[in-house]
């Protein structure tokens, strides 16, 4: 089940606990931050959300009934769709510090022992939100430029350039019309942008 509604941020974290005042207490303390907060109340429920959403951190408790901390991580690790969600896991302090490196094993990225300051969990917690963005900057970034090398291998740039060069024109022809001089401003500059890159292309041989 879902916690709260989604955030203007875009990012989504899941927290799994089996108990509910467990639960409560995380988004009290992340709430704040902006972002989408994903309950699951079992490793079962996790992986089902998982399936259902694009989720940018994992809050795992590890002692749950059934499905344990450990086993649903290793099976959040086994997928390929999730494999490089990172995982903190959240667990009792007393008697399982020594349980550390399993929670490393299945491949947790930190690991916080309860009672945990909440100023400690919501720096953390931005640490890997803002490493989440920055890698999706990354990928947008490469999509641009993979489409970018498409047009310029297909061909097809002066057309596109050409109709980029028409639509300022017209863009112009329109804010001339309305006599606003920020808009007239901004169409020129625009035009005279596109017809340098216009200028700036080979010009096309013609067959002798």
């Amino acid at each position: 089940m879902t916690g709260h509604p989604p955030a203007d941020s875009g990012v989504s974290i899941l927290l799994v606990d089996d108990r509910p005042e467990n639960l409560l207490a995380l988004e009290a303390i992340l709430s704040g931050l902006g972002h989408e907060l994903v309950r699951a109340n079992s490793g079962s429920e996790a992986l089902k959300q998982l399936l259902r959403k694009e989720i940018a951190l994992i809050l795992l408790d590890v002692q749950m009934p059934g499905m344990d901390g450990f086993e649903t991580a290793a099976q959040i690790k086994a997928r390929e769709r999730t494999q490089n969600i990172p995982i903190v896991f959240l667990t009792a302090i007393d008697g399982e510090r020594h349980q550390a490196f399993r929670g490393y094993a299945a491949g947790a990225v930190d690991y916080l022992f309860k009672p945990f300051d909440p100023w400690v969990l919501r720096a953390k917690v931005g640490v890997f939100i803002e490493l989440y963005q920055r890698r999706k900057e990354l990928a947008a970034q490469a999509e641009r430029l993979a489409a970018a090398e498409a047009v310029l291998g297909s061909g097809s740039l002066p057309q596109l350039t050409r109709a980029a060069l028409d639509a300022a024109r017209a863009a112009l022809s329109a804010a001339e019309a309305t006599g606003e001089d920020k808009a007239v401003a901004a169409a020129r500059n625009a035009l005279v942008a596109v017809d340098a890159l216009v200028a700036a292309l080979p010009t096309p041989q013609v067959p002798a």
